[in-house]
């Protein structure tokens, strides 16, 4: 049986793996929402229930890289992982479920990662292109200058803004503003660190990668069983970003729920997102983005396998 390798993303609120043969063509893909974070950022510390949850579809994966021979492969863990101060004991069950290397990125590295899987498949533009991570913990901006790569990841997550501000349910007007202005802080930040995004206002190609743009992107389609020809490299305009925020924060978690196209799991966060992405996107000057099905999982088996 060929080789193949895999990699699997341990992030906020889902756990991911994709597993691709030699030479990086996708033999299975799968995502299940684990919430890994619940309350690290009010305990510093990854709860029972969530290691639990995540170990046990890690379990899961092992079993399904068995079936595909994988002999090589890289585990990474993101935010929620990176803020708890029992990191050092989820890698360590992760790796011994897993059978492969694990490790925490750091911002940076979460955003090369990210920005390396989201561009390989995209055509030439004549903007440079950012890509845009919105997570459950936080939210990594990259783009790529002169043959170099600008980064910064701001604490600014679905599950993170819904557990600091905004809250699960119907959105009150005191929650929305203490987000907007969370959220802006962190702009704020964000581009005085970094002076070359200042220069990309209005003159960038954005594209989006993970949860909350992809399931973004199933709403518009209206789809729901998922299609990757649907949402892969849809383009979503801010009118639309602003309208489903909008639609959803004025929604209880089961009425988000029964729309066709989301996500169960996300249901309790996903404006979270909007809000963030909107943010961005205003911040930017820009009335529509990308979407992008390719993303930090790509980028590990394109590293995996020293492409």
């Amino acid at each position: 049986m060929t080789e193949s390798v895999a990699a699997l993303d341990c992030g906020s609120n889902s756990t991911r793996l994709l597993i691709a043969d030699g030479d990086g063509r996708t033999l299975q893909r799968e995502m299940r929402i684990t919430r890994l974070s619940q309350d690290v950022d009010a305990t510093s510390t990854l709860s029972e229930a969530g290691l639990a949850r995540t170990f046990a579809v890690l379990e899961d994966y092992r079993i399904a890289m068995d079936r595909f021979n994988v002999v090589r492969g890289l585990l990474v863990a993101t935010s929620a992982v990176r803020d708890a101060s029992n990191g050092g004991y989820f890698l360590e069950r992760s790796e011994k479920i897993s059978g492969v290397e694990s490790r925490v990125l750091s911002g940076r590295e979460e955003a090369s990662l990210s920005y390396l899987g989201a561009t390989r498949g995209l055509e030439p533009d004549s903007h440079p292109t950012m890509v845009l991570d919105i997570g459950g913990g936080s939210t990594e901006m990259a783009v790529q200058v002169g043959g170099e790569l600008f980064s910064f990841s701001m604490q600014l997550g679905c599950v993170r803004v819904t557990e600091r501000t905004l809250g699960r349910g119907i959105v009150q007007e005191s929650s929305d503003a203490a987000t907007r202005a969370m959220i802006e802080s962190e702009l704020d930040r964000a581009f005085s660190q970094v002076p070359v995004f200042q220069s990309m206002i209005g003159h960038v190609r954005l594209v989006g990668v993970a949860g909350t743009v992809a399931t973004l992107a199933q709403l518009e389609a209206g789809i729901t069983q998922y299609d990757r020809d649907k949402v892969h490299h849809r383009i979503i305009t801010l009118d639309s970003v602003k309208q489903w925020r909008d639609r959803l924060s004025h929604e209880s978690p089961s009425e988000r729920l029964a729309r066709p196209g989301m996500v169960r799991g996300r249901e309790d966060v996903l404006h979270s997102g909007l809000y963030v992405l909107a943010a961005v996107m205003e911040r930017l000057a820009l009335d529509h983005l990308l979407s992008s099905e390719d993303d930090i999982l790509d980028g590990i088996v394109a590293t995996v396998l020293g492409a």
